[in-house]
């Protein structure tokens, strides 16, 4: 009797074990793309509320302030440094457009990741926005403490394309809501 509990007992830990090895590489994947996510996200929340990291709360976006004027005009002094300082607002207390669509990037991008929804449109999305933030930056342009070629900007837009192609919304999210939804049966660029 106790010799036939033990093997019982061991066969379905095997069994558990192979199941939990695959969950579990799938649940980190998942966790990945939410903290991919949350780098996104974070810039927005401090720059719109001023939480005091990058942003001090006196030039926070909702009390008038531009997010983008001082990176803009100050922090490009690339190839493409003249393109960026164009693209930013009149001044430090001015809003443009620039800053809207930035904005509205990190939160899409951020919210959708953290989510797992729209994983295509997000990844292809957050891929373009760090491959400008790339350019605007150049860093074996500039005098860098990091690496003159590969930087955040990179490894973060590589996640973002592979997140856009890989089932990891399937994982610790919405995913799998998301995809059977009807809109987003008919239209594949929303999944």
């Amino acid at each position: 009797m106790i010799v036939t509990n033990y093997y019982k007992l061991i066969s379905n830990f095997n069994k558990v074990k192979k199941l939990n090895t695959k969950n579990a590489s799938n649940y980190f994947l998942g966790l990945l793309r939410i903290a991919l996510g949350w780098i996104f996200l974070w810039p927005f929340l401090d720059k719109m509320f001023g939480l005091g990291y990058t942003t001090r709360s006196s030039k926070a976006m909702i009390y008038g302030n531009s997010p983008t004027y001082g990176f803009l005009n100050f922090g490009t002094g690339t190839w493409f440094g003249h393109l960026f300082a164009n693209m930013s607002s009149n001044g430090p207390n001015q809003i443009g457009v620039v800053d809207i669509l930035f904005m509205l990037g990190l939160f899409a991008v951020g919210t959708a990741f953290i989510l797992g929804i729209a994983m295509r449109i997000a990844g292809y999305g957050g891929a373009m926005l760090m491959g400008f933030l790339y350019l605007a930056v150049l860093p074996f342009i500039q005098e860098t403490d990091h690496n003159p070629i590969l930087d955040d900007h990179i490894i973060y837009g590589l996640a973002a394309l592979y997140f856009a192609h890989s089932k990891a919304s399937n994982f610790v999210g919405l995913g799998n809501k998301w995809k059977n939804l009807e809109i987003v049966k008919n239209n594949r660029v929303l999944s």
